[in-house]
């Protein structure tokens, strides 16, 4: 009777590993950008598109630069879900983060070609840091010189971070970090911001329920600041030391 239990308890758990298995994701592949082009349009690899698009001075030269997010359009990147608890057209093409500089002689110099800190999705339960259509939004903006990058999740906690970056030395340093998750079980909101440059950081506690946060600041100690390349995923990026 055991060993018959024992099979059984087996078979199920095997049947149970099969449904459970993971979707096949082709390998991400990425095409390296031009360093120069006439137009905006020329920046972007055949079998990838525009998604997300801002313009703004970045470089402090007086003429607007321009930030794009580029999504890959590969169909063997579009996994169907179904049978598996997913949508049917899953989406897993990557994106690239990039940034071209106005030339004063016309057209554009590339600046920034990053794919890490808008990691490839594929998790087929989690949301689209930057779909516009979900609970928390994420995005791309040029603000006060800055380049601002904004990522949004939902699952058992909500939220978003945002990571704002400065052109310095020839590259995109961290300057500032602004968090804020929602603990949706017991409805407490924790808030973080950062200024890397001052060294200070603010951590708010409180709940969905009154306006009484407690807050508390910190003084980071002195750091070289961080590239956008050193940053990584953006997801998994820790702000400050616990």
């Amino acid at each position: 009777m055991r060993a018959t239990v024992a099979v059984v308890g087996l078979l199920l758990c095997g049947a149970c590993g099969s449904a459970a298995a993971e979707p096949a994701i082709p390998p991400a592949s990425y095409p390296a950008l031009v360093k120069h082009a006439l137009s905006i349009e020329g920046f972007v690899p055949m079998e990838w598109r525009i998604e997300l698009q801002k313009t703004g001075d970045l470089n402090g030269d007086g003429r607007d630069d321009v930030a794009l997010v580029l999504r890959g359009l590969d169909e063997r990147n579009i996994v169907d879900m179904r049978g598996q608890g997913g949508p049917e057209n899953f989406d897993t093409n990557p994106r690239i983060l990039m940034v071209a500089f106005a030339n004063g002689a016309g057209g554009y110099d590339l600046a920034l070609e990053n794919h890490t800190l808008i990691a490839r999705v594929t998790e087929p339960s989690g949301q689209d840091p930057l779909d516009p259509n979900g609970v928390q939004e994420g995005g791309v903006e040029i603000k006060n010189g800055t380049l601002q990058v904004t990522l949004g999740y939902f699952g058992g906690d909500m939220g978003h971070l945002t990571y704002t970056f400065r052109f310095q030395g020839g590259g995109f340093a961290l300057i500032g970090y602004d968090s804020i998750n929602v603990e949706r079980s017991q409805g407490m909101i924790r808030s973080v911001s950062i200024n890397y440059v001052t060294r200070r950081m603010s951590r708010s506690v409180g709940s969905i329920s009154d306006d009484k946060d407690k807050v508390t600041w910190t003084k980071l100690p002195a750091k070289p600041l961080l590239t956008m390349q050193q940053v990584g995923d953006g997801m998994d990026f820790k702000s400050a030391p616990r």
